[in-house]
């Protein structure tokens, strides 16, 4: 039988022989770690897909003619952050300046409060389920540490018990010890590196929708003073 086979088998064996309260430690981990896996592989094509489009809308933005034209594109970049707030901008703009009349300064300050709030509710939709990724991450070594101490308690309990000290009194304390510490690390180290990661992300986008939302109003500005140049 190969090597990694028979590690496999007597891992299994230990803990299916391991008390209640470290099997209990163990299924809570395993059912962190599975859905820390979820939220990491649905997040990361999330994330993804919005930086992609950002890349495109933003790229359509600064080639289009009129914020008309882009407005009337924009429902293919349902994924992109930024096109989100544009189209919160527009709107708002849409009402202070109807018919294309120029707004005045309170006005303006209505269409940047409009284009922050859309931004910060994207951040917020962006940033929806990564807490449990973060909580997972400090968490899960500190329950592992728990099934550790109460492995190794047992392992003394059988030395007391048996009033023996050697291997076979104390390997099973120890065995479901270190099981339960491996697996809260296991659950721990992708969410951190998954965290991390995502934040960063995030942080870019944030970033995107922050600048953006200042190139909009510069815009927005230029065509109002020319519009009054014009008359």
């Amino acid at each position: 039988m190969p090597t990694h086979t028979v590690a496999s088998a007597g891992i299994i064996s230990l803990v299916t022989e391991s008390g209640l309260v470290v099997k209990l430690v163990l299924l809570m981990l395993v059912g962190a770690s599975v859905f820390c896996w979820a939220i990491i592989f649905t997040k990361w094509r999330s994330l993804q897909r919005a930086l992609d489009q950002n890349t495109q809308f933003l790229n359509l933005f600064w080639h289009s003619k009129s914020l008309e034209e882009l407005s009337e594109k924009t429902e293919r970049f349902s994924s992109s952050p930024v096109a989100a707030v544009f189209q919160a901008g527009l709107r708002e703009y849409s009402k202070v300046a109807p018919g294309g009349v120029p707004a005045g300064a309170e006005h303006m300050e209505n269409v940047f409060r409009a284009l922050v709030r859309s931004s910060n509710s994207e951040v917020a939709s962006l940033e929806r389920h990564i807490s449990w990724l973060a909580t997972t991450a400090s968490a899960a070594p500190f329950i592992g540490l728990f099934g550790t101490v109460w492995g190794i308690m047992n392992s003394f309990q059988s030395i007391g018990v048996t009033g023996a000290a050697n291997l076979a009194v104390v390997a099973p304390g120890i065995s479901e010890a270190l099981i339960a510490t491996a697996t809260g690390l296991a659950a721990a180290i992708p969410a951190v590196v998954a965290y991390n990661h995502f934040v960063g992300q995030i942080k870019r986008l944030a970033v995107d929708m922050d600048c953006f939302t200042h190139d909009l109003l510069n815009i927005i500005q230029r065509s109002q003073f020319s519009a009054r140049k014009g008359n």
